[in-house]
This record gives structure tokens, C-alpha cells and sequence, in this order.
């Protein structure tokens, strides 16, 4: 497909493709993968925009008191990339920097190549700070953060505009880009290329000109998706660091269309002011977001999953022999209400042994595959509230004992300055540690990643999520679950809200707290009835069935796939993006 013919254009901070690119540092950019994957499969007509990461997220490592300490990734991008002969020039902080590009090809099922471009700024005229710009994913201060958004929104529109993919005349019909989709508010100054592209380059206006009109202009051809339900996690800058790093005449133009907010660059703002359609990312949270920007017409579209990605082989040789369509229209995965249920044992339990081998490969650590799983595998941050299962060891040990054992596998890395979710992980290590030569046996695996996502998503028996209401926007590692037959157990938040049927897809922690309610999620007495409610599910319906009841359990990991695989799947999503935000 030639640049002509590409109409969309999608920006994302991070996008996760695989492990061995580590562009991405969890779930917003595994989504951007997985959209994309979804995107080639489809035959759409998108090019990808991210920046070039070359020392990674980070490599984790635990020591023995659950201490996370992160190490650089060393990795070639030119292994895996292609470099492309492209060379622009964006205007930061008083001086010119250049960018390049590098390009990965995605293929779709069908044969479709999707481009991805990572932008770079090592180029060797650039001045030694601004060549560390496309070092670290979400490392530095707020100086760094707002330089490297200029240089994947300004710097992004310019490089697509030099490979030739260019704004289209008319969002209607004709050739060129006629929609530019903002994934998170990361990319929102892409907005204002796009506004220096009509006045200064094609309009020989000054920036200052600006009118409505222009706007508006810019505002028909953009598309943005925020993903945060908290305030404080939306990018805002202060108005002196603004003007030291896009000028004045920059910072006057997006203040007087109302970009700022209590006098600070909001970028979230500045998406809203300049877009013709914004959606949160499952209904719940398009609710919060309405709430969170009064007057806003904020639709929603639920996340999704790239089916055949998340698929353990087991289940993806299942799906071909009884629905060999799904490959092509995950909707297909709605006839698995009628898969024969020893089968669907038979690959969920070669899962299972997969991700026991898995573990103790890693680990050393023996898992017993007839023992029932659990798997919690997040990024490690408060309010995901990752230690909740180990707030009462002794009932732990008790339900264990008493029903036949019970195994956890618990992975998540926190971002190296959050103090709060490094505390999680040091509280799970040693809650596991009190655990041992007990009935139950916990696992922590280091360095999340993709592929050990995977691994535990595919191999578990269900899944555990148990953030505070209503901070989890949407959450897709329990759509991976039930897509591999597991079932979840989850507090009614993101996703769940739409995919819980409760005994059928899995099941409910009733959680008083709600953290925008006046003074809840906070108090030890909220925290203790969700936990005591966990375990009354786990010890009375779930481990029961588990057990004793395994036709029944089959049943419901059948249901989990039918219902849920089914529907929450980047396909679906992708198809909701082309009819509602695109068109």
C-alpha cells in the first residue's frame, strides 16, 4: 500500500510488538501493539508513529528481600528494524534538533504490511542532551518528558510528511492522512504540527494567525483516546518550562485555545481543544472521564486483545480444529460454547505443564500441575493493590490445606520512581516467604515482559485482579485469560464491569471502596471486607468447584472464551475505531 493510500496515522508513546523490541513498558503499549496487529490483519490503511528507545524500558531484578533494582536493555535495533533515509528538523528548547526514523513491518494475516516508524534523535549534529531523547521510556524528569513529546508530535508529523504521508485536503474522501489518532495524551503536540503544516509551511502564516477556523481545521482530522481515570496522571507542564522548550509564540497559541489548565500545559486539554472525537477505553471509564472533564463529549471503546498473540499453542491448535475461522474474525471464538470440554481440559492442561516447565527454568521452583492456580501478573502499582491476596496468611494456609493446595504466581514491575509499588513487591516477596513449607506454594518471577505475560496468562487456572475502583481504566490481562479459557476473579472495574457474568465467565470481589467516593479506599476496614470477600469467593464457590466439581469448572472456562474471547479482542475494537472515530 503507497503512502497515498494510508489515511490513518496512529501516535503512541510506546508500543509493544514483541519482547525483543522493548519499546513499550506495559499495558498502554502493549495495547498500541496489539491495535496494530489488529490493524494488518484487517487490511487497514494506518501508518504507526512511536519513538526509538535504545536503552529499553528497564530489566528488573529482585534480590532476596523483593528490592527491585532495573538495569539498562542492551538490544540492536538494526536486527530487527530497518533505518530509513529520512532527516527533519524540529525547533526545542532554542535550538534544531534532527530526528530520523526507523521502520518495522507488521504483517497481517492476509498479507497486509503495516509501517511502524520509531523516531530517533541520535543524530550526531544534535547537542549531547537532546541525543539522549530516544534513550528511556518514561525516564527523566519533566524536562525530558515534555522534549521527547515534542519530538513524537511535531517531529512525528514532520517525518511523516517528508516520507509522504501527508494531511489529507479533505477528511471526506481523497488521498492523504485524514485521521490522526492520539493514544494517550503523550502525543497531543502533534496537534500543533499539524497547525504549524497549515499556517507555516502550506499557508506562509505566522503561528500567531492562528483563528478558529484553523482549529477546527486540525480538529477534524484529529482522533484521541485517553486512558487515565486520575487527574494527576494526565502530562501537564508549567508555563516557564513550556516557553523554554516551544517558545513563546507556541505557548500563547495553545494557551489562548484553552490548552492550559489551572495554569499549567494540560495535554489532555490540549487533545480535547484539538479533536473530533475522544473515547475512553470501556464504558466505565468513558463515565469517569465525562465526570473528570465536565462538558466533554467523551465516547467509549473497550479495549481489546490480539487473539492470536495471546493464544497458548494448545488453545490455538484447539480453535483450529473446531473454529478454524477465528484467525481471521476473532468472533468466530463464539462457537466454542459448543467445544468438547475433555478437549478444552486436555489443551488446558498442556498450558498449564507449559507454564510449570517455564517456572522452573527460571526459577528452579516446582509446580504441581494438578494444583489449583492462581495468577496476578500487573504492573506493580498501588492501586492494582498487588499484596491484597497475602493480607491474611493464615486463612491462606488454612483454604489450602483444606482443599487440595494452592499455588500463586505473581509478576509486575514498578516504574523506578514509584516508591509505593516497589513497597507492593517487597510485601509480596515476603508474604511468600512466611508462605513456605506451607499448602501454599507462591512464585515471583522477575522482568515481566510479553512473553512471560504469556506464559502465565495462558498457564493458570484464574486470574486475579483486584484494583480500587474506578482507577483501572480498562485492563486487558484478564481479557488474555479468558481467552485461554481461564476465568477471572476480579473487583467490578474496566473491562470486568462488561465481561463479568457471574459463575458463568467467573466471578466478583465485592469492594466497598471507591476511590472517588469521599473518603473511601482508603480505610482498613474497606480494604478488610474486600479481602474477607475474596477469600469467602475462593474457599466456598471457587476452590469447591476447582476440585470437586471439574465439569462444572470446564463449563465456565468454556463460557470464558465464548462470552468474553470472543468479544474482547483488538478486532472487534479495531472495527468500532474504523465505523465510530474514523469515519
Amino acid at each position: 500500500m503507497s503512502q497515498d493510500q494510508r489515511s490513518i496515522a496512529y501516535f503512541s508513546m510506546e508500543i509493544g510488538l514483541r519482547s525483543s523490541i522493548p519499546t513499550y513498558s506495559g499495558g498502554l503499549g502493549v495495547l498500541a501493539g496489539d491495535t496494530l496487529k489488529s490493524m494488518a490483519d484487517l487490511g487497514q490503511p494506518v501508518v504507526a508513529v512511536s519513538l526509538m528507545y535504545h536503552k529499553g524500558y528497564f530489566r528488573q531484578k529482585l534480590d532476596k528481600e523483593g528490592k527491585q533494582q532495573e538495569e539498562n536493555v542492551s538490544w540492536n535495533p538494526a536486527a530487527t528494524l530497518k533505518k530509513l533515509p529520512v532527516r527533519v528538523a524540529v525547533e526545542l528548547e532554542g535550538k534544531t534538533v534532527h530526528v530520523g526514523a526507523w521502520e518495522y513491518s507488521l504483517d497481517g494475516v492476509t498479507g497486509h504490511t503495516l509501517p511502524v516508524l520509531f523516531l530517533d534523535t541520535t543524530d550526531a549534529s544534535n547537542d549531547p542532551y537532546h541525543r539522549t531523547l530516544t534513550d528511556s521510556l518514561y525516564g527523566g524528569d519533566e524536562r525530558y518528558r515534555l522534549c521527547q513529546e515534542v519530538v513524537l508530535g511535531m517531529g512525528g508529523i514532520a517525518v511523516l510528511n517528508a516520507l509522504g504521508y501527508r494531511p489529507a485536503a479533505d477528511t471526506k474522501s481523497g488521498s492523504g492522512i485524514r485521521s490522526y489518532h492520539m493514544n494517550e495524551g503523550h502525543a497531543a503536540l502533534l496537534t500543533m504540527g499539524l497547525l504549524n503544516y497549515r499556517l507555516v509551511e502550506d499557508g506562509a502564516r505566522p503561528l500567531a494567525s492562528a483563528t478558529d477556523a484553523d482549529r477546527r481545521w486540525v480538529a477534524d482530522r484529529c482522533v484521541f483516546t485517553t486512558h487515565t481515570p486520575v487527574p494527576a496522571g494526565h502530562d501537564n507542564f508549567s508555563e516557564e518550562l513550556t516557553v523554554s522548550g516551544l517558545g513563546r509564540e507556541l505557548t500563547a497559541v495553545m494557551k489562548g485555545f484553552e490548552a492550559f489548565h489551572e495554569g499549567r500545559l494540560n495535554m489532555s486539554h490540549l487533545a480535547l481543544r484539538f479533536s473530533r472525537y475522544t473515547n475512553g477505553v470501556a464504558k466505565r471509564h468513558g463515565e469517569v472521564s465525562r465526570a473528570m472533564f465536565p462538558g466533554e463529549n467523551i465516547r467509549a471503546i473497550t479495549n481489546g486483545i490480539h487473539a492470536v498473540t495471546w493464544t497458548a499453542d494448545s488453545m490455538r491448535k484447539l480453535f483450529d480444529q473446531y473454529v478454524p475461522e477465528w484467525r481471521r474474525d476473532n468472533f468466530y471464538l463464539r462457537y466454542c460454547c459448543e467445544l468438547p470440554l475433555k478437549d478444552l481440559v486436555t489443551a488446558r492442561q498442556e498450558a498449564k505443564i507449559a507454564l510449570a516447565e517455564a517456572v522452573r527454568e527460571r526459577t528452579g521452583s516446582v509446580l504441581d500441575p494438578k494444583i489449583f492456580t492462581m495468577g496476578f501478573a500487573r504492573r506493580a502499582a498501588e492501586y492494582k493493590r498487588g499484596d491484597m491476596m497475602f493480607h491474611d496468611l493464615d486463612r491462606l494456609k488454612d483454604m489450602a490445606r483444606r482443599h487440595g493446595g494452592l499455588q500463586i504466581i505473581f509478576a509486575g514491575k514498578a516504574h523506578p520512581r514509584d516508591f509505593g509499588g516497589k513497597a507492593i513487591i517487597e510485601r509480596v516477596v515476603k508474604g511468600a516467604q512466611a508462605l513456605e513449607s506451607s499448602a501454599v506454594k507462591v512464585v515471583v518471577l522477575e522482568n515481566y515482559d510479553m512473553d512471560l505475560g504469556r506464559l502465565i496468562t495462558t498457564g493458570v487456572d484464574i486470574w486475579l485482579n483486584n484494583p480500587l475502583k474506578p482507577l483501572e481504566a480498562s485492563g486487558t490481562s484478564g481479557m488474555k485469560a479468558a481467552l485461554n479459557g481461564v476465568p477471572n476473579l476480579s473487583t467490578l472495574d474496566g473491562w470486568w464491569v462488561e465481561g463479568h457474568v457471574e459463575g458463568v465467565t467467573g466471578w466478583e470481589i465485592e469492594d466497598p471502596a471507591d476511590a472517588y467516593a469521599k473518603g473511601a479506599g482508603s480505610t482498613a476496614a474497606m480494604l478488610s471486607e474486600a479481602v474477607g470477600n475474596m477469600y469467602r469467593k475462593l474457599d466456598q464457590v471457587i476452590m469447591p468447584m476447582y476440585y470437586k466439581r471439574p465439569d462444572e469448572w470446564a463449563v465456565v472456562m468454556r463460557h470464558s472464551i465464548a462470552l468474553n474471547g470472543a468479544h474482547f479482542n483488538t478486532h472487534r475494537m479495531v472495527m468500532e475505531y474504523m465505523g465510530q472515530a474514523y469515519q
